[in-house]
């Protein structure tokens, strides 16, 4: 090994391409902050501009991000005297290479598209993907974050949601609420709808919606009645506990709706 040699390159290599490797250094820094700026404008932009998908931002803003790295990286090699065709060529058995290395991770990123195009959800929605439950964050290029309903944060692979069966409790814009209760099988039905009816009446509730109370079961000495109000979905959990809190009261003040003895 030659003494002047540093990391298997010669001190006369290094010195006879000192300017080029001063300049490839800045085209990298300038590459590097270059594309965080842009990144973060293209999905500023298209998070303002498309507000009620803003799910396609995060996504946009980063693969705009690597494709500036990616052309930095080509203009570094180009300082060098190497050919573009020949680093078409490299890229191009170095990306069978690294594909066939991180399968997984070029699912994730398909499935990232996937997922923004068909769109099951968008940023805010609460779902759960067959035991991923949460509230969507962001849809990025490799994962999905999320948060989940104690506050805590979930990082997803989207090949995982793009698999799983998902349910998106926020898409529709009102849920059900329902509950079943018992009253004496000598009760009267229409009491029980009328009382009922104005009692689970709330500031939750869908806009001219109505509640739908239906006769469940009949059994021996009691009947099983269930009451569904129709309310707002990003209400549904305040309105659950405040369905029930005044089925209740309207329970307890009508004795359960049991015949007035003689």
């Amino acid at each position: 090994m030659q003494e002047a040699e540093i990391f298997g390159i010669s001190a006369a290599w290094v010195i006879a391409n000192a300017w080029s490797l001063v300049i490839a250094l800045l085209v990298l820094a300038a590459g590097w902050v270059i594309s965080k700026i842009v990144s973060r404008y293209v999905t500023g932009f298209l998070a303002a501009r498309m507000k009620h998908n803003a799910t396609i931002a995060p996504l946009a803003g980063q693969v705009v991000r690597y494709g500036i790295l990616f052309v930095t990286v080509i203009v570094v090699l180009g300082q060098f005297g190497v050919q573009t065709a020949s680093i078409l060529a490299v890229l191009g058995a170095a990306g069978l290479a690294i594909a066939l290395a991180l399968q997984g991770t070029l699912a994730n990123i398909a499935a990232g598209i996937m997922l923004v195009f068909l769109r099951p959800f968008n940023s805010g929605d609460y779902i759960d993907a067959d035991g991923i439950v949460g509230t969507v964050v962001e849809v990025g290029l490799f994962a999905t974050q999320l948060r989940t309903i104690d506050g805590l944060y979930l990082f997803a692979p989207n090949s995982k949601l793009s698999n799983a069966k998902i349910i998106n409790y926020s898409r529709e814009t009102s849920r059900i609420v329902e509950v079943k209760f018992n009253v004496p099988r000598s009760a009267d039905l229409d009491r029980v709808r009328a009382e009922v009816t104005q009692a689970v009446a709330t500031e939750y509730s869908a806009s001219a919606a109505k509640p739908d109370i239906w006769l469940d079961t009949l059994g021996d000495s009691t009947m099983t009645v269930v009451v569904r109000v129709p309310v707002r979905s990003d209400d549904w959990w305040q309105a659950r506990s405040v369905v029930q809190e005044r089925l209740k009261v309207a329970l307890e003040r009508n004795n359960n709706f049991a015949a007035a003895t003689t």
